[in-house]
């Protein structure tokens, strides 16, 4: 369970469900995993040996924010170098400023159009699985 591709915090299962219709359209088969809520996710990342390749974070999710997640994750040494892609609704600039402040790598807007959608997780998980260079 430890070589995990793409970790997706969502809450909202028809946003998992267009994520993982994305997905599927790429040639390659990518190991995905969506938690539902932020403690979940951070619970879930503390038992992993080696954090995913790429964290998907929603900002609205209940208890926990992406916000507290993504502090908790930069404050951890094993996740600090996570790719972590803010990938939610919120228009927000405070929203858009405090994600860049605690160590967000890139602050995507959902798309609402279906294909904008889906093109969007697909040139996202192509620029930071492929083109990006990882260690």
């Amino acid at each position: 369970m430890d070589n995990i591709d793409i970790l997706h915090v969502e809450d909202d299962p028809h946003c998992v469900e267009l994520v993982q219709r994305a997905l599927r359209k790429l040639t390659q088969p990518l190991d995905y995993v969506s938690i539902p809520t932020g403690e979940a996710a951070l619970t879930f990342l503390a038992s992993l040996t080696r954090p995913p390749r790429l964290l998907l974070l929603d900002l609205r999710l209940p208890k926990t924010s992406g916000l507290q997640v993504l502090e908790a994750l930069r404050g951890s040494e094993k996740n600090r170098g996570l790719p972590v892609v803010v990938f939610t609704t919120s228009q927000e600039p405070r929203d858009v400023e405090k994600s860049y402040q605690l160590g967000a790598n890139s602050y995507i807007i959902k798309p609402l159009e279906y294909r904008d959608f889906l093109a969007a997780v697909q040139e996202l998980v192509n620029y930071w699985l492929t083109l990006n260079h990882q260690d």
